[in-house]
């Protein structure tokens, strides 16, 4: 291949000029002017570089990586609380690098506002240019198309001006942007893939306002309901809440539901045993104070959504209902006491708490709490150990042990309601002078010891789990996700493109068809699609018959310079 002299590489680069709208990246070793102005001016080109702009992105993602595995103080505060007590040596560090609070820090922040500024500071200038490139003319033909990656060549017989007119018809059928510019046709496609480009930046710009509208503005929270119980949405009934920056009481969506019933089936045979078949629940919801009552089956990604207000079945589990009574035979303590599941199969632990009421053999008000396991479908003594076999409720078995004393929650400090402090209390000891602990049916009763009462397990309800969030512009995020993703299609698999037909008379008289095309990028699509306009183009505009050889005239020799459209 020849080398291209100065000439040539200046008229190729005037034929694919703005085949993209990308800013031209200046060179590391450029020296910005002195002075402040000279810095700021080198400062923001830098920023709105596309080389920053992917670096920023970059640093965003890996930013999220500490959010995603540390426990966060706007999702779980309890877990915050326990990985700190397990990790007293990293604790410290990660306070100070903010590892707790990453998506509010002021580091992941910058980041975040920086990527912003970039991608406003590429989409603008990029967006002006793509609107002169629609309005403007493709450029004329470089002189010497031999030079460009796709050419063909041929003579016809056909005038140069007839040739010219068929090129603008086939180009125009395939939907180039054509015109005539001197002694060719000018011709250009693939204004979609600048397009894409423009889209894929605009739409990354709209998924962080959504981000961080949405961060500001939301909340989530979380709500544990026992079958004939309810939820009023308002703050104080949530057993958890966590809002946005900007989130106030009164933007909470005024509706209420109660839970009239959970279902759930199991798969009872197969590798499949214990899967969920059926898992919803049927609540009766309002709108508004006075709302009219509604039925709705809340499913798992089948939310009850209220005005933007989503309500998601999270969880389910089994509430244990007892009843407690002191030395004299009174009942202090009657309740459905929810536990937490540990398994597929609704292994459940938790506390059964007596804070008043309750005389002890002395006539004294103390505090009981009890350390409670429970499994819905127990083996049976001897068949294994105490953990449930299948989820429904097939054979209920209650194991508890107790604690006499202080629960601790006088001090002012919060506690886990499932949970239970026993270091200020004695437990319960049976005759042999070893802990109290009984295994209870339905129906059965574990005597506490010297006259202390007795606590009897009544039967068992159903409690589910629901969250309650409002995303504010979720519905944005999704948008901006769907168009990013059509952009950067667009932008990867539409290839911009120029095509020209020159058409002159030879020294012979005969017409010289050149055809040309450049890319953006080498494709090898770019060299069948010309082929493809020239075979059409050559049916309009056949080959010429060669020259009968034969001694003749010196006029009729052919010159020792062929012409330069006939270059091959």
């Amino acid at each position: 291949m020849s080398n291209l002299n100065t000439t040539d590489e200046r008229e190729i680069g005037t034929a694919g000029e703005q085949l993209s709208t990308a800013p031209r990246e200046e060179s590391a070793t450029t020296v910005p002017a002195l002075g402040v102005i000279g810095w700021a001016r080198w400062f923001w080109r830098q920023l709105t570089s596309m080389r920053v702009a992917l670096i920023l992105l970059f640093l965003l993602s890996l930013g999220a990586i500490p959010g995603s595995l540390i426990p966060q103080n706007s999702v779980d505060e309890m877990k915050v609380e326990a990985f700190k007590g397990d990790h007293t040596t990293l604790t410290p560090l990660y306070e100070k690098l903010q590892f707790f609070d990453v998506y509010s820090s002021v580091w992941f922040s910058a980041i975040y506002i920086l990527l912003f500024i970039s991608l406003i500071g590429c989409i603008v200038p990029r967006t002006g240019q793509f609107v002169g490139q629609l309005r403007s003319r493709p450029p004329g033909a470089p002189k010497k198309l031999t030079r460009l990656p796709a050419y063909t060549t041929w003579r016809t017989e056909a005038e140069p001006e007839q040739v010219r007119e068929a090129a603008l018809a086939v180009l125009r059928k395939r939907r180039f942007r054509s015109h005539t510019a001197g002694d060719a046709v000018a011709a250009e496609k693939g204004y979609l893939r600048e397009a894409g480009n423009l889209l894929f930046h605009i739409a990354l710009i709209v998924m962080l306002i959504a981000f961080g509208w949405g961060q500001l503005f939301k909340f989530e929270g979380g709500k544990l309901v026992l079958e004939g119980d309810g939820f009023s949405n308002t703050r104080t009934q949530y057993d958890d809440f966590r809002p946005g920056t900007l989130f106030t009481d009164e933007d909470l969506v005024p509706f209420s539901f109660g839970l009239d019933a959970f279902e759930g089936t199991y798969e009872r045979t197969g590798p499949q045993r214990g899967t969920p078949r059926t898992f919803e629940a049927h609540v009766t919801y309002s709108e508004g104070v006075d709302g009219k009552p509604k039925k709705k089956v809340v499913q798992v990604n089948k939310p009850l959504v209220v005005d933007g207000t989503k309500v998601y079945l999270n969880a389910h589990g089994y509430a244990p209902v007892v009843s407690v009574k002191d030395g004299r035979g009174k009942e202090i303590y009657r309740n459905a006491v929810p536990l937490l599941p540990q398994d597929d199969n609704i292994t459940s632990t938790g506390a059964i708490k007596v804070l008043d009421g309750y005389r002890d053999a002395n006539g004294e008000k103390t505090q009981l709490g009890f350390q409670a396991f429970f499994v819905p479908t127990f083996a049976g003594n001897g068949k294994g150990t105490m953990f449930s076999q299948f989820p429904a409720l097939d054979y209920p078995v209650l194991a508890l042990n107790g604690f006499h004393g202080s629960l601790g929650v006088d001090s002012g400090l919060p506690q886990n309601v499932y949970q239970l402090d026993p270091s200020k209390m004695e437990m319960f000891k049976d005759g042999s002078g070893n802990q109290l602990k009984q295994r209870l049916r339905p129906g059965e009763t574990m005597t506490l010891p010297d006259g202390a009462g007795s606590i009897t397990f009544e039967g068992v309800e159903e409690w589910a789990s629901f969250q309650i969030s409002r995303q504010p512009a979720a519905g944005w995020a999704l948008t901006g996700a769907v168009a990013a993703i059509a952009g950067l299609a667009g932008s990867l698999f539409i290839q911009r493109r120029r095509v020209w037909v020159r058409a002159v008379p030879g020294p012979d008289g005969v017409t010289v068809v050149e055809m040309a095309g450049l890319g953006r990028s080498e494709s090898a699509k770019l060299p069948e699609e010309l082929a493809d306009l020239a075979v059409e183009l050559h049916t309009q505009a056949p080959t010429a018959p060669e020259p009968e050889s034969g001694t003749g005239s010196e006029s009729d020799q052919p010159s020792e310079e062929p012409a330069e459209g006939a270059e091959k």
